[in-house]
């Protein structure tokens, strides 16, 4: 009888211990953004660099286009200037989006207004201007979700006064802390989050190296991140089978085929990155 007791305290025990994991995993993941535009359908038509099929990535034709298109967020990508300014484009490289030459870092953000962001992509978007993040969510407040992506060649091993920080003062500035989400590749990122701004939602981007062979699921959990990013290349059955039993969001990049969204959304995808946000949008609405 006695060990029976024993077995049943034990038995309670060990509920109430799944029971509290299970309801910490719930509470971490319902920090996600909120969406001012919404089908209220639990999956998110990301515009990826803006409507980015259509105008020059990371701008702000780009981006109006996709507030246009009924993208519910935009993603855009974070680097700082030589004044440390944040500043939103994706290649430290200034040549490949711009009429300059170098690197962000070695411009101050007057002299990276004196570059063109649209004649690379058409002379429709000649005199395209260099866009500062801040300029971004002036216009995107309580009128698209967005997904500030930090680029690795922004972080240091420093969480103050650092890309992390100065991102942070101009999204709190703005007014907007509830309707952006913190990404990166660079995993550093997640941690000075944590120590700058645990309750900012935050999803991790996939990468290998500093993965070290761990599930989806135990990258989440080691990083207290709320969403888990990767590319349909690497999204395996086996991952989305750890994912969904952990109930943990996965946002998928960058899918701009009509078939290829059809799969990922059936599979269980809680967002999807598209250059063609109208394209998705299409997909989602005749599903």
């Amino acid at each position: 009888m006695l060990l029976f007791i024993k077995s049943m305290r034990c038995g309670v025990l060990l509920l109430i211990y799944a029971l509290l994991n299970s309801y910490s995993l719930f509470a971490q993941m319902n920090k996600i953004p909120q969406l001012p535009v919404s089908d209220n359908d639990r999956f998110t038509i990301i515009a990826h660099r803006g409507a980015s099929a259509y105008a020059p990535e990371n701008t702000h034709s780009a981006f109006r286009m996709a507030i246009e298109m009924k993208a519910e967020m935009i993603e855009l990508d974070v680097l700082l200037s030589k004044d440390g300014i944040p500043v939103v484009i994706h290649d430290e490289k200034l040549k490949r989006t711009s009429s300059g030459k170098g690197k962000v870092h070695d411009y101050t953000l007057s002299e990276l207004k004196k570059l063109d962001m649209g004649k690379w992509f058409s002379d429709a978007f000649k005199g395209e201007p260099f866009p500062t993040l801040e300029e971004v969510l002036s216009y995107t407040k309580n009128t698209i979700a967005v997904n500030i992506e930090i680029k690795t060649e922004a972080v240091t091993d420093n969480a103050f006064d650092g890309v992390v920080e100065k991102t942070l003062n101009v999204v709190r500035k703005a007014g907007v802390e509830d309707q952006v989400v913190f990404s990166s590749f660079d995993y550093r990122v997640m941690r000075h989050l944590e120590v700058l701004a645990p309750d900012m939602p935050k999803a991790i981007l996939y990468e290998k190296r500093q993965s070290k062979r761990k599930l989806p699921s135990e990258l989440v959990k080691e990083y207290k991140v709320d969403a888990f990013n990767c590319s349909y290349k690497q999204l395996s059955d086996k991952w989305v089978k750890d994912l969904t039993s952990h109930n943990i969001p996965f946002n998928i990049y960058t899918v701009d085929d009509e078939s290829k969204m059809k799969e990922l959304i059936q599979k269980g995808a809680a967002g999807i990155f598209s250059n063609k946000p109208d394209v998705l949008r299409r997909v989602v609405e005749n599903l």
